[in-house]
């Protein structure tokens, strides 16, 4: 059990486990992007990196987005508003440290007046909630643009 948790068939499943676990308690679109939301946050808590806090999330929630129906767009949304915006109010993040190290202001100190970063998640959430911008997936367009387009693989350059 342990064993399939971290690997099977040599494709490592400790996110896809991670994912459903959390994914259990999203039962709509609003609690999908609330979900996705908080792992951003608390990713950028604990690796300590903007860019982590973006990728995670984003390979994790993927997948759900897709069944949801929902534009990859709405899933970029989340993770900017989250994963971004979060980074520079975290002291021991590469992006808190820059900015304290560059404008010798703690992120504590110019929390109260980082509106944008404060804000921007809970109106993700709301929007998530109400349906607002959050835009579905146009399934003709997308058989359209399969059948007339181009797809490259690597083993067309072999």
């Amino acid at each position: 059990m342990c064993y399939d948790l971290w690997w099977n068939n040599g494709k490592g499943r400790f996110l896809e486990v991670l994912a459903e676990g959390l994914l259990s308690f999203s039962d709509s679109t609003g609690s999908l992007v609330l979900v996705t939301i908080i792992s951003c946050i608390f990713t950028n808590f604990v690796a300590g990196d903007q860019y982590l806090s973006i990728v995670v999330p984003g390979r994790m929630y993927k997948n759900a987005f897709d069944r949801k129906g929902l534009h990859p767009k709405n899933l970029s949304r989340c993770l900017e508003d989250a994963g971004t915006l979060s980074s520079p109010l975290i002291p021991w993040n590469t992006c808190g440290g820059f900015m304290h190290s560059t404008l010798g202001v703690h992120p504590f100190a110019y929390l109260p007046f980082a509106f944008l970063n404060l804000i921007n998640p809970v109106i993700s959430i709301i929007y998530g909630y109400t349906g607002i911008t959050m835009e579905k997936i146009d399934d003709t367009k997308t058989e359209n643009r399969n059948s007339n387009s181009i797809i490259l693989r690597p083993q067309d350059f072999l």
